[in-house]
């Protein structure tokens, strides 16, 4: 097995694969380079000198300025780089980019000549409305979190009920949908209304209690049109006994649901959500790549991926500027960023208090070390739209959508804008889930195997021998098989989460 790698050729610091042990020797370029420290697997160490106040490369570009002189075989981590990121910046808008007409941005094109199939397909839900679906649930979603409580009741009894194709009952309790304010109110709207009009939910009570500031008369013109068989609404406040009657109500959406079944549909439908969280030193060399040839795979394909976490963008902004279709596409990227950047200075927090412990216990020293490695889920496709909170994707190909990195409330946000799976990438693991089917895909092996009931897909065989090419389709499958009905580890565990982004004051 190969003990370190170069990702790129201009990178002046390579990345442990394994413990690489104090006073052990290592080659490169023709170099033998003694180890001056323990350098932990996922970390890195520096391949040539690096004076005080000179880049750091990784991934092709700089991921930080030397705080002090490094020699060859040093470890470089958080204890001599520091980011070289500043606050809100101008960019400019380059007709002909670098990347804008060809694949590949500034590290290796891996996938170089892989295509998706276009005539790929899943077996999925097709609805009344035309909209596809991978499950076919029956959805319980309170308006406000004073009836979370009755919400989840109303599904463990309706459970009895389940029946032909319905997959489950699920409530998506929450602690919002009243005593908020001005966008938090909004985004609580928005991301209810759009859970509302997912097309995994093949029916969907809307329970309120009635006195609430998002209650349902008011998310009724946030959701807008719908059939009346898949979507049923109840007033705790205004009946008797809101569990028999939310329970006979579900009863009768399992019926409505059970009359759907599995048919072959293209990917050109297909969705995927894509986001990473726990994230490791080989995070950015093996799951989060490999997730980008997919998505190369599936746009290559007809269909489309959204990338998330705009705080783990900073950094890497510019090359999936880059990357943007066209100059209206471009202003809408530097919005993401700008704005983003603006919310944390707004509210006095530091724009660049990133990565996490666990992330830097990983070997990931800087946001910059991070977003380079995150942003490789983009794959090398054209950015095709931006989208905000809330927003529903409307064009196919890649897509940024504007949430924080918070893993619950990214993977939230990506099923509301019309996610069908989510890919979650990690280092360390988790256990949650999101409203859709939360795939888990760890960055190495000794994570699979220590948390294989968490984790649904390894990547750590990519520096174990196994190609990119061949990983990635494997992928591509194995999605696919998902989007026709396997279950993922987390819905195994009966695990479902939401979350909704809260930026101001509570009442």
């Amino acid at each position: 097995m190969q003990k370190f790698i170069k990702i790129n050729p201009k990178d002046s610091v390579a990345v442990a694969l394994e413990l690489l042990p104090e006073g052990s020797n290592v080659k490169w370029d023709g170099e033998a380079i003694t180890v001056a420290e323990d350098i932990p697997q996922g970390h890195k160490f520096a391949l040539c000198p690096i004076k005080e106040g000179e880049r750091v490369i990784k991934y092709g570009n700089p991921i930080g300025i030397a705080a002090k002189d490094i020699r060859p075989g040093e470890w470089v981590h958080t204890h001599n780089i520091r980011t070289s990121l500043g606050e809100v910046l101008d960019y400019t808008y380059k007709k002909d980019g670098p990347a804008r007409n060809k694949a590949g941005v500034s590290y290796e094109n891996r996938q170089a000549g892989m295509s998706g199939d276009p005539e790929a397909y899943f077996q999925g839900f097709v609805r009344e409305d035309g909209k596809t679906g991978v499950r076919n649930e029956v959805w319980i979603i309170p308006t406000v979190g004073c009836v979370n409580s009755a919400a989840e009741k109303i599904a463990r009894l309706a459970g009895k009920y389940i029946k032909g194709t319905v997959d489950d009952v699920t409530a998506f309790p929450h602690p919002y949908g009243c005593s908020q304010m001005g966008e938090d109110q909004e985004n609580t709207r928005r991301i209810l209304s759009d859970l509302v009009q997912h097309p995994n939910a093949g029916g969907v009570l809307v329970l309120g209690l009635g006195c609430e500031n998002s209650g349902i008369e008011e998310l009724k013109q946030y959701i807008g049109p719908y059939n009346k068989q898949r979507v049923r609404f109840l007033v705790a406040q205004d009946c008797r006994d809101e569990i028999a009657e939310g329970t006979e109500i579900v009863r009768e959406l399992i019926d409505y649901a059970s009359g759907f079944t599995r048919e072959p549909v293209n990917v050109r439908e297909l969705i995927i959500g894509m986001k990473c969280g726990g994230s490791d030193g080989l995070s950015g060399i093996t799951a989060n790549p490999a997730v980008g040839a997919f998505s190369d795979l599936l746009i290559s394909g007809g269909g489309t991926t959204i990338l998330t976490e705009v705080p783990e963008m900073f950094g890497a902004e510019t090359l999936l500027m880059e990357r943007c279709e066209n100059r209206e596409v471009f202003e809408k990227t530097v919005e993401l960023i700008n704005d983003f950047k603006n919310y944390f200075t707004e509210h006095h927090q530091t724009i660049y208090e990133n990565p996490s412990p666990g992330n830097k216990k990983g070997g990931i020293s800087t946001l910059e070390d991070k977003s380079l490695g995150c942003t490789q889920k983009s794959g090398t496709a054209l950015v095709k739209d931006v989208l905000k909170y809330g927003q529903q994707v409307e064009k196919r190909g890649l897509n940024l959508l504007s949430a924080p990195g918070n893993d619950m409330v990214a993977a939230t946000a990506l099923a509301a804008s019309g996610a069908h799976i989510v890919l979650f990438t990690t280092g360390r693991g988790t256990p949650f889930a999101s409203p859709v089917p939360t795939l888990k895909i760890s960055s190495n092996s000794r994570l699979m195997e220590e948390k294989s009931n968490w984790i649904d897909f390894n990547c750590g065989s990519l520096v174990e021998g196994q190609s990119m090419e061949e990983l990635s389709r494997k992928l591509f499958d194995f999605v696919l098989s998902v989007a026709s009905g396997e279950k993922v580890k987390s819905e195994l565990e009966g695990y479902h989460d939401m979350a909704i982004f809260k930026q101001g004051v509570t009442l």
